[in-house]
């Protein structure tokens, strides 16, 4: 039970950096205390980008990074993140359309060359945008960034980590941990059995998120003087608002902007809040306030006229920004510190403030570059052109991919193989290569799935509960009637042994505005 590395976090940033340790030769655990990407990591706004808002504040080197990332990304997970087009109404703006122009030039160039198009300027009327906009939103521009699964990017970077060789431990708890000289001595909890272990590792890496400055205060007794801006970020879904793909970036006049994206078939995701909170909350409820302002920064351009009744599923996270003390949660650095504390020993922890999903393969990259001297026989940086699991497929072929795929297994119905692509990417036919039938794939839950891809989730995604399946390795919650989750219920209750997940958490009604995010 002796290890290189103890990364202490599931989420993003938890599971890139066990990646790319693991991958550079060392022995890797990794624990998490609920199930990867719980928290922070699957409630983001679904975007892989390089933040065209970050230039008002002239955060001109975190956007040109994310860029570079963001081209980078597409190509190593095809699958999960996908090129979408945003179109970013004139009317309204609280900004000169000469800024916006300027900014938009910018943001083409700094991420250098790409396969994305480049920004323009639109007229609405009579064009695809026009549809379900209100007739007076009739100009603004359009530009390019990507759209991604984020639980599923996490859960693809703790696969390969762990057919790497590393330890991946979910419903762990991080309990404390002391030095000595060249170790840490740590306490773990395996909160299913209520078991606790001891392991040691030369370097710990607290990639805790939110519980970040909680892990240095109270769990290992370290004393730093960089801390977080919590910041709660909500997000509601209601029945889509316009036809097409493209999304929307809309500007308030409070001069923060909501997004409005395509989700998942039949309905729109529009969000973000910014609310600085004070402690970390395992759910933080999505307010009625915040469902009134993202109700009303669509109302202002869209026909439809949403209130809170027509939300179908809220989530909210917190986000750990580093703290820069900056006035305003808007103007917050998205940029992320890696702090490094060896108080005189060759026991180090590394501390990660901050960041975002775009930049984590960046992020683990630079942590293990610090922790190099401690590692002299690791060897160096390789995640910049290897394939996340599934991702070994041609970014401009995609949809011949899925249509191969369609051609082996013509049983399956087109939208459910495009899920399944979609999800798994190349690792698809893990779940369906035997079959020969629907009847192959197992009990049907219902909304396309089966049990076979259940099986596949427990087995090598770590999925323990209904939750974890319908939540975070797929969003199928909007889709699944009540008498399906409950069927996935007791299938998950019998073959994990899990605790039944509570139907007030399941169900579409209790995931209004009044409900745990989850």
């Amino acid at each position: 039970m002796d290890f290189d590395v103890l990364v202490i976090g599931g989420g993003i940033n938890g599971a890139g950096i066990a990646r790319d340790a693991t991958g550079r030769g060392l022995s890797v655990l990794l624990v998490e205390q609920d199930d990867l990407a719980q928290h922070t990591s699957s409630a983001s706004t679904k975007l892989i980008h390089g933040g065209l808002r970050y230039l008002e504040h002239f955060e001109i080197g975190l956007v040109s990074a994310a860029l570079r990332e963001r081209e980078r990304l597409l190509g190593l997970a095809p699958h999960l993140i996908r090129p979408r087009e945003f179109v970013l109404p004139q009317t309204n703006s609280p900004r000169p359309a000469w800024m916006i122009r300027l900014g938009l030039a910018l943001y083409d160039r700094l991420g250098g060359p790409t396969r994305l198009p480049r920004s323009a300027s639109v007229s609405f009327a009579g064009s695809r945008y026009a549809a379900g906009l209100e007739a007076h939103v009739d100009t603004g521009f359009s530009y390019a960034d990507c759209c991604v699964d984020d639980s599923r990017l996490v859960v693809a970077n703790a696969i390969d980590a762990a057919e790497r060789g590393a330890d991946i431990r979910t419903r762990t708890r991080f309990v404390h941990a002391t030095r000595d000289a060249e170790r840490w001595r740590c306490t773990l909890l395996d909160i299913a059995s209520g078991t606790t272990a001891t392991v040691s590792s030369r370097v710990l890496v607290n990639a805790a998120g939110p519980w970040v400055a909680e892990v240095l205060a109270s769990r290992v007794s370290v004393q730093r003087s960089k801390s977080v801006r919590l910041v709660k970020g909500s997000h509601i879904v209601v029945p889509r608002l316009y036809a097409g793909e493209h999304a929307f970036m809309l500007q308030n006049p409070d001069r923060r902007i909501v997004f409005v994206i395509p989700y998942e078939l039949h309905y729109s995701l529009v969000g973000t809040t910014e609310i600085s909170i004070d402690a970390p909350g395992a759910a933080p409820p999505v307010s009625t306030e915040e469902a009134e302002y993202l109700c009303e920064s669509a109302n202002r351009y869209f026909i439809r006229k949403l209130t809170p009744a027509d939300i179908v599923w809220s989530f909210s996270g917190t986000r750990p920004l580093f703290e820069d003390a900056a006035k305003d949660a808007s103007a917050v650095t998205r940029d992320y510190v890696l702090d490094v504390d060896a108080s005189r020993t060759l026991a180090p922890i590394l501390s990660v403030f901050g960041g975002k999903i775009t930049t984590y393969r960046k992020l683990a990259d630079r942590a293990l570059d610090k922790l190099g001297k401690y590692f002299p026989e690791a060897s160096g940086s390789w995640t910049k052109r290897t394939a996340l699991p599934g991702g070994d497929i041609d970014t401009e072929s995609f949809d011949a991919f899925a249509a191969a795929l369609q051609r082996r297994h013509r049983f399956i119905p087109e939208s459910l193989m495009l899920r399944l692509a979609r999800a798994y990417g190349s690792r698809v036919t893990a779940i369906i290569d035997d079959a020969r039938s629907l009847e192959d794939l197992g009990h049907d839950f219902g909304a396309g799935l089966f049990q076979a891809e259940v099986d596949y989730l427990i087995e090598h995604e770590w999925a323990r509960t209904a939750e974890d399946v319908l939540l975070r390795r797929s969003k199928l919650i909007l889709h699944l009637p009540s008498e399906g989750i409950q069927k996935l219920r007791e299938y998950m209750q019998r073959r994990c042994g899990a605790p039944m997940t509570p139907r007030s958490r399941m169900s579409k009604a209790a995931s209004r505005v009044t409900a745990p995010a989850e």
